[in-house]
């Protein structure tokens, strides 16, 4: 998990088996006696105008070590350890109770006890998969191979919320409401066919990336020398030669973000003019979807690039690329050696980590994954009490009344323009805690016994109940988070945030610190959800989630304009010698950051008018608000961590997403910030956009 906000989506997905899902940690650091500002973690050498992320966390990066199982440690990834103990004795209590058969508990109960079965997972070997290689196998014609490309297709991406964002299936199928009638569920279809994180880790001509593809094409031949196939390493010179070609085909991340590109209809007819190649008509039969008359091509180049090379490239070298994929998405559940060679690369190689996770730890993240709504009931009962809800409630409505303000000040904003923006904050709908109806899993058939079918079964539930909603009505209050999640959300299709309870405790959210530190915490991320709403692909939405333009043309250039500057403040930045931050990639994310600061800044600013507050240890309440942002994003990575981020998330690494204060003119009179201090900003530097 990266110890990030997700941006926006209109259902969330999320990434099977993952490699290197942060575990518990027995560490000092994942909890703190102090409420309010963490004194022992401020580094006084540092001077706050020079670099306010480490004068807010230097004392905490020195002492903290990453544990040997992460590539990162953040209070992100601290806190969700916390959620993740919480969660794995909650778990292991109802293993041990011989709940009910049928019952929700039995299902968790027999699906943790298949994962932690290793002697049964050695012993069946690859007898679990074997039915699916040999239907792969089997393919001897472009018919066969349309019908086993339909039959893998999945709902597991999510563009909006960059959730597993690329399929390893050639294609990725989202359920969401149309762009153009968000009151039903349309398809949208996606580029996918690669396993690395993004088409730039194949396109570079990096050193580091060239090397990188050469170990990747010897884990792709260990893999497939694993499973018993023969001259694997001119098998895997051939996948990894497809699956470039695959990305050569693939838009880019700043390309995917802009939504008005991706707003394609088409019917299903036109497929086979418009991306000829695939036999698209055999394709939709088997992936259940003959009768959907339409769709939404997101990548219409990259759709029909990838139909083209179905058409093209020798089919014993699809069924080699199909074979691959399946046994490295199922890897973590095979035996032992391709558990051990899968994280070799994906976990140490390419991330940096250097020591797997626990198998207990992996269970609970599978179980979780699987069944998350079923264990989020019983986390809620134990760990979110309605006094927390009631209060961040209260915030949630302070800063929500922040943004009608801030709306309402904007000398360059039109009056009809505001209306739209004002009406977009009275529809928002505000989930905290826990959805209003649970998932419903009596249908799915778990077996204590069967990891690999367990899993297997829940894909295929959870894609059927997808397309069964296809044409439906939209539920505008439906999760797509579990309450066990430390993150947070915003849906612009469905006009909504999601703010699980995992999120809402400390250091986050603490009931007990001074509330200046709470909004500088809790109440910048509650901020920068809501100003999603805003950013440069939420703005692009109505009250309603429509995809509609409801600005007049001087308002749109201006707002333009002023993200432009913020593009090129960010593309500034260089974490690496070689490698910059891209501005246009991370605008969305960093519009929500310095939206969400100045909101929650105003919100606590008005708290105090009705309830005054003392310095705390020495700092000011507007000093404890920065530092409550500076320090609710301390992070620390490993350099391959950090690379792979730069380069495939929205968002920007901590240190710069915390620089974003240099902004925020309020920050400069806390801290008499000084013209000569490398973060000083001149005031007509500034960015100012909400």
């Amino acid at each position: 998990m990266k110890p990030l906000f997700k941006r926006f989506a209109a259902v969330c997905t999320f990434v099977l088996l993952a490699l290197t899902a942060p575990v518990f940690a027995q560490t000092q650091n994942a909890a703190t006696p102090e409420h309010g500002v963490m004194v022992k973690d401020i580094d006084r050498s540092a001077k706050p105008g020079d670099n306010f992320f480490e004068y807010s966390n230097g004392e905490w990066i020195k002492r903290t070590e990453i544990p040997p199982d992460r590539g990162s440690l953040s209070v992100f990834s601290l806190l969700n350890d916390v959620a993740v103990k919480r969660t794995s004795q909650m778990i292991e209590e109802i293993a041990k109770s011989n709940p009910p058969a049928g019952s929700g508990n039995r299902k968790i109960a027999d699906l943790y006890k298949s994962y932690m079965d290793e002697a049964g997972i050695e012993a069946r070997g690859l007898s679990p998969i074997k039915p699916h290689l040999d239907e792969i196998a089997a393919i001897h014609n472009r018919k066969d191979l349309a019908r086993v490309l339909g039959k893998a297709l999945r709902a597991d991406v999510d563009p909006l919320n960059n959730t597993n964002f690329h399929t390893a299936n050639v294609f990725g199928l989202w359920v969401a409401p149309d762009f153009s009638d968000s009151d039903h569920y349309t398809a949208y279809l996606l580029q996918g066919g690669i396993q690395l994180p993004d088409r730039e880790y194949y396109l570079s001509d990096s050193e580091h990336m060239q090397n990188l593809r050469g170990q990747y094409q010897a884990h792709v031949a260990a893999m497939l020398k694993l499973a018993g196939f023969s001259d694997s390493d001119s098998r895997a010179q051939r996948i990894v030669e497809l699956e470039h070609a695959i990305a050569e085909k693939h838009w880019s991340l700043a390309e995917d973000q802009d939504v008005h590109k991706a707003n394609n209809p088409w019917k299903q007819s036109d497929f086979a003019a418009k991306a000829p190649g695939l036999e698209w008509k055999e394709f939709f039969h088997a992936a259940g979807l003959d009768k959907q008359a339409h769709f939404i091509a997101w990548q219409p180049s990259a759709i029909a690039g990838e139909s083209a090379l179905i058409a093209s490239s020798p089919i014993e070298t699809w069924k080699d690329l199909l074979s691959y994929h399946l046994i490295e998405q199922y890897g973590g559940i095979l035996p032992k050696a391709f558990v051990d060679e899968r994280f070799e690369f994906f976990g140490k190689t390419l991330s940096g980590t250097p020591q797997q996770s626990p198998r207990w730890q992996r269970a609970v993240n599978n179980v979780n994954f699987a069944l998350g709504d079923e264990v989020g009931k019983a986390y809620v009962q134990r760990y979110f009490p309605p006094e927390a809800k009631a209060q961040v409630q209260t915030m949630v409505a302070n800063i929500i009344n922040a943004f009608h303000k801030r709306i309402d000040a904007l000398a360059w904003m039109t009056p009809g323009t505001k209306a739209q923006a004002q009406a977009k904050l009275d529809t928002l709908y505000v989930g905290i805690g826990y959805p209003e109806t649970w998932e419903d899993y009596s249908g799915l058939e778990i077996k204590p016994d069967d990891i690999f079918g367990n899993l297997w079964r829940r894909s295929v539930f959870e894609y059927r109940r997808w397309v069964s909603r296809l044409g439906k009505p939209v539920d505008r209050h439906e999760w797509c988070m579990t309450p066990q999640t430390v993150n947070a959300v915003n849906l612009p299709l469905q006009n909504a945030l999601n703010f699980p309870a995992a999120i809402l405790a400390p250091p986050f959210f603490d009931p007990d610190a001074p509330y200046p530190y709470n909004y500088g915490a809790i109440g910048s991320i509650i901020g920068h959800e809501v100003s999603h709403t805003f950013d440069s692909e939420g703005s692009a939405f109505d009250q309603k989630g429509a995809l509609r333009n409801w600005w007049t043309q001087a308002d749109l250039d201006h707002f333009n304009s002023s993200t432009a500057k913020l593009v090129t403040q960010y593309d500034s930045y260089h974490p690496f010698p070689d490698l910059s931050l891209n501005g246009q990639q991370t605008l969305a994310e960093n519009i929500a950051d310095l939206g969400g600061l100045a909101a929650a800044y105003d919100a606590y600013r008005a708290a105090l008018t009705s309830k005054p507050v003392s310095d705390q240890d020495g700092f000011t309440p507007d000093q404890q608000f920065f530092l409550g942002y500076g320090q609710s994003r301390r992070d620390k990575s490993r350099p391959a961590a950090l690379r792979q981020q730069v380069m495939t998330d929205p968002h920007s690494p901590s240190e710069y997403r915390t620089d974003m204060v240099r902004n925020i003119d309020a920050w400069y009179q806390a801290f008499q910030v000084q013209p000569e201090q490398t973060l000083y900003l001149p005031p007509d530097q500034r960015v100012r956009i909400w």
